[in-house]
């Protein structure tokens, strides 16, 4: 079902989470059963997971911190604050899982609406400071299927002056990651899992769905 992340070296930089809980949850998003609390819940914990692994180069700095025994010892907090960057719709259902790891942190949305007969995608909210300069971006996408709505996105945030992008997905695809490495060749991704294929529709296959109808409902 998973592309073995050692067939992936090509597709560089780019971290699949190994682990046998992170595969569990994944595979109970997968299941056409799970309800959306149920799927929001499973958002929640698998954006952890993958934040977590990608994000083991923030920057600390030292610190004192009174316990109740020691009134100086040295500790080490993150002395960054990142730019969370969530694509609209599904992107928001990472969004409170890492916030609630990072403190402080910002977030700055970017909306784009696909259209199903194309798989274009058409901008109609950039949220994102006029400026990136210096900033650390986390762009946050459930699934990376055809790439281009990832494409759009981080062009956007190039061209505002950011140099250190990381993109956070649950789920990719072989063909959208190749799209998007040609595009963005240095960014990294990370993600839960690769897929091999899309179908017509643009979907993952096995994938998962909908992101967005299956985290919030489908509208209308």
């Amino acid at each position: 079902m998973t592309v073995d992340p050692a067939a992936l070296a090509d597709l560089a930089p780019l971290i699949v989470v190994d682990h046998p809980v992170v595969a569990d949850r994944l595979a109970q998003l997968r299941n056409r059963d799970t309800d959306n609390f149920a799927f929001r819940r499973l958002t929640s914990e698998l954006s952890a997971f993958v934040a977590y692994e990608a994000l083991r180069d923030l920057p600390t700095e030292t610190i004192t911190v009174a316990t109740p025994v020691a009134d100086d010892p040295q500790a080490r907090r993150i002395s960054e604050t990142l730019l969370l960057v969530p694509i609209l719709r599904a992107g928001l259902g990472m969004v409170p899982a890492i916030i609630s790891m990072l403190s402080p942190v910002e977030v700055a949305h970017v909306g784009l609406r696909r259209d199903e007969q194309t798989l274009v995608s058409n901008l109609y909210l950039d949220a994102l400071p006029a400026s990136l300069a210096g900033r650390r971006v986390v762009v946050c996408d459930p699934m990376l299927a055809t790439g281009g709505t990832l494409i759009q996105v981080c062009d956007l945030i190039v061209a505002r002056g950011a140099t250190l992008i990381l993109v956070l997905c649950l789920l990719a695809s072989v063909p959208g990651l190749r799209r998007f490495r040609d595009a963005h060749p240095g960014i990294p991704v990370a993600c839960a899992g690769v897929d091999a294929t899309l179908n017509d529709n643009g979907y993952i296959v096995p994938g998962l769905g909908d992101a967005g109808d299956r985290l919030f409902g489908r509208p209308g």
